[in-house]
């Protein structure tokens, strides 16, 4: 196994505590440190006050280049819950222009979990939370499959990709 140069710069994945990516974001700028922070716009509305304001698009995520001899400096205000490798950085800098590019180009983004066609998913709020089926078409999402193995047949219900999550 290699053990990587003291001076080595790496792409890292910090995963922060609750509602402190700019704070993380702040002491990597004051640190030097390269890293980025996608934000999107939020509007929300408080009555008759509407306010925008900016929020992570990946709420709990800062991505940092790290020169692995100064790794420890990150964790000086207790901000990160862990800190994860990436490990193919050239797929990773690719996703992430393509990221920085939808940021920039002003569209309304929403984030998604990517799931696969066939993977078996929980519901995870409204009416049907709880239920288990299997994820339809992923590029198209019009539902979920939910079986009666004993008649081997299967219910096919719509529901929203953001009101389900992959079962282990």
């Amino acid at each position: 196994m290699n053990t990587p140069a003291p001076d080595e710069v790496r792409w890292f994945v910090c995963h922060t505590k609750p509602r402190c990516e700019k704070k993380l974001a702040a002491l990597l700028v004051a640190e030097k440190i390269e890293h980025y922070l996608p934000l999107a716009e939020s509007v929300k509305r408080y009555g008759p006050k509407i306010k925008k304001f900016t929020k992570p698009l990946f709420p709990g995520y800062v991505f940092a280049q790290v020169v692995l001899e100064h790794k420890a400096r990150i964790y000086q205000q207790d901000l990160l819950a862990r800190v994860i490798a990436v490990g193919n950085e050239s797929q990773f800098l690719r996703q992430m222009a393509e990221v920085r590019a939808l940021v920039a180009s002003g569209l309304e983004i929403s984030v998604r979990p990517a799931i696969a066609r066939g993977t078996r998913v929980k519901v995870i709020s409204g009416p049907l939370w709880g239920v288990e089926g299997v994820v339809d078409d992923p590029v198209n999402p019009k539902g979920i499959i939910v079986s009666v193995d004993v008649l081997q047949q299967g219910l096919h219900v719509c529901i929203a990709a953001d009101c389900l999550e992959p079962v282990e």
